[in-house]
């Protein structure tokens, strides 16, 4: 099989799954990956045959996509800020919209601070770095429930030059008496677990089957939980002047404003994505 055919034949076989133009993506990074080419070195030696061992690869991976396991977990990287992270499914796959989040955070850091960064629900560790690259004077802070996720964060923040820069912090930040072993900082953002438990049932397969549920969903009876702990720690330990960031449902943004507001915050404002959605909002304490 030459290189021209394998990425063929991938895109057809995922064709079913994901649409064509998805599974065309899926195929090109696959076979980047695979052979360390670009698409433009793909196509002149597009009848180069797959060396066995990379055929044994190639086939392996293909075998997990169809399997419903992103193409992200398969091939163990996930692209965000320019920076290749590592991703397993221990944590969240990093998504463009967060990116967004932390653009706009950044709009936000103008001056050094003797107050840092917390990020809450690092994950991958994907939000901290990002900012610890950005502003590496300002102390950033980053914790997790999941010591799984503290392991990848920390490996990505190593690979990525910004291990120096970050603090990890394992604990329960739904549990307020842990929030003692947290520094008192001048911003704070999230991207915390925010869909309905009840959605489960309309998103895809290759997200609910594989990525961890416990930095997807809340309860349908409580679906702003993490948004009001994270309300009343900016009350209490942000700075004055202090900001808070966070990600949100996109049909959620006037409770989560509200609730904002009655902890306390000075002024919140709500911003939509690039694709017109309600996701993300600041609110000043």
């Amino acid at each position: 099989m030459d290189l021209q055919q394998a990425q063929r034949q991938l895109t057809t076989q995922l064709s079913p799954l994901y649409g064509s133009r998805e599974a065309s993506l899926i195929a090109d990074w696959v076979m980047q990956h695979l052979t360390g080419r670009k698409r433009i070195d793909r196509l002149v030696h597009s009848s180069e045959p797959l060396s066995d061992p990379l055929l044994q690869q190639y086939e392996k991976y293909r075998d997990e996509l169809l399997a419903h396991r992103p193409v992200q977990y398969v091939l163990h990287e996930s692209w965000f800020e320019g920076m290749k992270f590592y991703v397993d499914e221990g944590v969240l796959i990093p998504r463009p919209e967060t990116e967004e989040l932390v653009e706009w955070v950044a709009q936000s850091i103008t001056a050094a601070s003797p107050f840092g960064i917390l990020d809450v629900g690092t994950g991958s560790g994907c939000i901290a770095i990002s900012l610890a690259k950005k502003f590496p004077a300002l102390a950033v802070h980053a914790c997790d429930i999941s010591s799984t996720a503290l392991d990848i964060a920390r490996q990505n923040a190593l690979t990525l030059d910004a291990g120096q820069n970050i603090r990890f912090h394992l604990l329960d930040f739904l549990d307020s008496d842990q929030w003692v072993n947290l520094p008192a900082i001048r911003w704070l953002v999230s991207n915390p677990p925010y869909i309905p438990l009840k959605e489960k049932l309309v998103m895809a397969t290759h997200v609910t089957e594989a990525e961890p549920s416990l930095a997807l969903f809340v309860p349908d009876d409580d679906p702003l939980i993490f948004y009001r702990s994270l309300g009343n720690f900016a009350r209490q330990r942000l700075a004055e002047g202090g900001e808070l960031f966070v990600e949100i449902h996109e049909d959620m943004s006037d409770p989560v404003v509200q609730l904002f507001r009655a902890a306390g915050a000075k002024e919140v404002v709500a911003k939509k994505d690039l694709q017109g959605k309600d996701r993300m909002i600041k609110a000043t304490w």
